[in-house]
């Protein structure tokens, strides 16, 4: 990959910029019933996406590291990856959508969009090229069977 970011360096920069904004944007506040809920139900599945996917990974014997995809050994196509492509990612969308449900500034929604295109663009996008270079056709069915995020 020629332009390497670290995902969860992404991730914190949108955690405090959702963090600030919500602080110092005098308006967009909202509250609604069943807040707290959405918000612990997102973060719980953020957090089972994130295992499932790691055990996968561990399963498979093949590597986590997001900055070398090249070191891939094995294609993950089953369990949670027959859902999504990325669900680490997505579990750092929905950890993300529930900060700004804690937060409670409706503007924070612009900033996980923004997060997505961030990822798609810096991340996604290369590791796909990587994985397509890699695994020829089987990542290319995959690649048409299965979305990016969800």
């Amino acid at each position: 990959m020629k332009f390497k970011v670290v995902p969860i360096l992404v991730f914190s920069f949108f955690a405090l910029a959702m963090y600030m904004l919500a602080r110092y944007l005098p308006f967009g506040q909202f509250e609604f019933t069943g807040r707290a809920i959405l918000m612990y139900f997102l973060s719980g599945l953020a957090v089972v996406i994130t295992f499932w996917s790691l055990i996968l990974f561990k399963i498979n014997n093949t590597t986590v590291d997001p900055l070398n995809p090249n070191k891939t050994t094995h294609l993950v196509t089953n369990g949670i990856y027959g859902f999504s492509r990325n669900p680490m990612y997505l579990a750092m969308l929905l950890l993300l959508l529930a900060l700004g449900l804690f937060l409670g500034n409706a503007f924070n929604t612009l900033l996980a969009a923004a997060f997505v295109m961030v990822m798609n663009k810096t991340q996604i996008v290369p590791e796909e090229a990587v994985l397509g270079e890699k695994f020829g056709q089987e990542y290319k069915l995959y690649f048409k069977a299965v979305r990016r995020w969800f």
